[in-house]
């Protein structure tokens, strides 16, 4: 069973930035499109940015476009979001896991990890 090891997140300021980072073990990470998932307490896990398996497609919700990239290193079973021109509605807890590329679903086949705070605020 795959296990998910999220990192990276912090305390920053509107405008600031951070990379989150994803560790995942198993076999199957190169085969699968992946996804950064963020979640505010008392609301829907959502996913705001998937990578397709060899990182050449990705795709992004509304909310975060322009300002969030995500990408994959799968020599290393890794994947990133670089989080930029964060804004106090980007606060949540980031996940990743295996996502759809296009957004429609969420595709998460993985067992959740603890995800990592990322908290934006003055």
């Amino acid at each position: 069973q795959v296990q998910l090891l999220e990192s990276g997140g912090g305390l920053v300021q509107p405008g600031g930035s951070l990379r989150l980072s994803c560790a995942a073990d198993g076999n199957t990470f190169d085969i699968f499109a992946m996804g950064w998932f963020r979640q505010i307490p008392g609301k829907q896990r959502d996913l705001v940015a998937a990578i397709n398996h060899n990182g050449a497609t990705t795709n992004y919700a509304e909310s975060v476009k322009g300002r969030f990239t995500i990408s994959r290193d799968n020599a290393k079973k890794m994947v990133y979001l670089q989080m930029d021109r964060l804004k106090p509605e980007d606060t949540a807890v980031y996940y990743c896991n295996t996502a759809d590329i296009t957004l429609a679903t969420m595709r998460a086949n993985y067992p959740w990890g603890q995800g990592t705070q990322v908290t934006v605020s003055t």
